[in-house]
């Protein structure tokens, strides 16, 4: 045998290969092998889901978070709206999408804690999901029509005694918390209103601002504009306190109105089973997104109060909403046909 180390000895010692040892040594030469490195997250585009359509609320928020995901991950985030069935369409695109950090959920307060009592969904909303952040917070306006002979809501609430279903209210979809809080304006006020649901929060605004539909809640940040051109009339605000950019606007609190403290939640959601590890970066870099003076201007200008925090925060909200709104559900006899 021929020898061309120093020592002599050959690749099995200083004995003669034989078949078994030749077999062996062939069957372990694998686990020498270094071990294949994992591809690093993320080093391809993510989708980021919007389940309503372009120019509502969610929709805004989610193109900017996006943007700035798109400069702190160093890959592309593509907003896709999937909008319908209530938010549930694009939820059930990212409920059944891969759990591995590429597609995320921009969503709302209905399809996590509403929807699921009044319709069977394909997938479990407390489930299905890897809770990333709770972006912010948006209240509501009762809104009219911006030349509506409506002044104020006992205005609207003496047209519903005196004309049972004749006042009619829009929202942006079926389970909606904008059909929640018709439904809970109807229910504390033993009135008969008429319910026109939407595909989204901007065809509801349209068709009150056109006089289709006689009043709608809507958020602040889809209808400060409107409001400030004429185009709607703001009669109330759902918040705890007046707006600083509608003084001259009650709250329902105010007004006599219990229990009518009513915020739109907006937050983003990884499928369920997201490593741990990506969803903390997640969370971590839309927490700084959230800080940027650029966000902050931009989010409170459309009447957004930014929340942040971590996962469990989002998570101990949704639950608490999920109580609440089943309550008033059941009380109100809400049911979708």
């Amino acid at each position: 045998m021929t020898i061309d180390n120093q020592s002599g000895a050959t690749p099995f010692g200083n004995c003669r290969p034989t078949r078994r040892s030749i077999v062996l040594a062939s069957l372990l030469a694998p686990l020498a092998l270094p071990a294949r490195a994992e591809t690093a997250w993320p080093s391809k585009p993510i989708t980021y889901v919007v389940p309503y359509p372009p120019g509502g609320t969610t929709d805004i928020l989610g193109r900017t978070i996006a943007q700035g995901l798109t400069q702190t991950l160093g890959v592309s985030v593509i907003v896709e709206n999937k909008p319908g069935a209530t938010g549930t369409i694009g939820g059930g695109f990212v409920a059944r999408a891969e759990p591995d950090g590429y597609t995320l959920l921009g969503t709302s307060i209905g399809p996590q804690t509403i929807v699921p009592h009044l319709m069977k969904l394909p997938y479990d909303a407390a489930k299905a999901y890897e809770p990333i952040i709770l972006v912010g917070t948006v209240p509501h306006l009762l809104a009219v029509k911006g030349d509506s002979p409506y002044n104020s809501v006992q205005d609207l609430i003496a047209a519903a005694k005196a004309n049972p279903g004749a006042v009619s209210f829009a929202s942006g979809g079926l389970g909606t918390i904008l059909q929640i809080q018709g439904e809970l304006l109807r229910l504390q006020t033993d009135t008969k209103m008429l319910h026109v649901p939407y595909k989204g929060d901007v065809p509801a605004m349209q068709d009150v601002m056109s006089g289709q539909v006689t009043f709608v809640f809507i958020p602040v940040s889809a209808a400060l504009t409107q409001v400030q051109a004429g185009k709607l009339k703001a009669l109330a605000a759902t918040s705890a306190k007046r707006l600083p950019e509608l003084q001259q606007t009650p709250t329902m609190a105010e007004l006599g109105f219990k229990d009518f403290v009513v915020e739109q939640w907006q937050a983003i959601y990884a499928p369920a089973k997201t490593p741990a590890q990506i969803v903390q970066r997640l969370n971590e870099a839309i927490n700084q997104i959230l800080k940027a003076p650029d966000v902050v201007a931009r989010f409170g200008k459309a009447g957004v109060t930014i929340v942040g925090g971590t996962p469990e925060d989002l998570a101990q909200r949704q639950a608490a909403d999920y109580e609440r709104w089943r309550g008033v559900i059941k009380a109100a006899d809400i049911k979708i046909e």
